[in-house]
């Protein structure tokens, strides 16, 4: 996973005084927690562009004035209401050899079978939470659509990793191609309807093959 390093300064002072001084100077206040305790800094709010305002996650880098580095995750944002300005940032202590949860981003390959049909492809979920050790966590988690018919859907048990443990049900829909008024006629082989799956079984890819 990508990395962003991120230069800030240890606070003194964590006071509202202080944290109002350190917005009006351009600067995030920020908390890192997962250490021995908790540790309060603060950095330019320009630092964040690339880690805030992007679909894609990564892992950051803390470093410090006096030389101290930290290998973090971004845990929780505040933004103002009004202006969408960053109000205060919480960060996460990652170690290598301990296990962290996080959101990674679906991407998905190729074209599915019942779009080209007129179907029209519907996210459930575009972000899929996942839980593994730092150096095993992906970019983004890829999903091939290319099967799906129409009414077909696909669901978190086709994207399982020995890398990662899926932090969803298994019945949880990733994708389906729904149905739409452009729909033409279908393939003779997708006409045909094959079994039904029993109402006890989850499958990855849901087809009528």
């Amino acid at each position: 996973m990508k990395s962003i390093t991120i230069n800030g300064s240890k606070r003194e002072s964590v006071g509202k005084k202080a944290t109002k001084a350190l917005r009006n100077a351009g600067q995030v206040p920020c908390v890192l927690y997962g250490g021995d305790q908790p540790l309060h800094f603060a950095a330019d709010e320009i630092a964040f562009k690339d880690l805030v305002y992007t679909p894609d996650v990564h892992t950051v880098v803390i470093e410090l004035k006096d030389g101290e580095k930290f290998d973090a995750v971004l845990q929780d944002i505040q933004f103002h209401p009004v202006t969408d300005a960053i109000l205060h940032i919480d960060f996460y202590q990652i170690f290598e050899d301990k296990e962290i949860s996080m959101e990674i981003p679906v991407h998905t390959t190729g074209i599915a079978r019942g779009v080209k049909n007129g179907g029209v492809l519907r996210f459930n979920l575009r972000r899929m939470r996942v839980k593994g050790l730092p150096g095993n966590l992906p970019d983004f988690i890829e999903a091939d659509i290319t099967p799906l018919k129409i009414g077909n859907k696909l669901y978190v048990t086709a994207l399982k990793s020995d890398d990662y443990k899926i932090m969803h049900p298994d019945n949880t829909v990733v994708c389906q191609v729904r149905t739409s008024r452009n729909v033409v006629a279908l393939d003779e082989d997708e006409e045909e309807e094959g079994e039904e799956t029993a109402a006890d079984e989850v499958p990855a890819t849901e087809t009528n093959e």
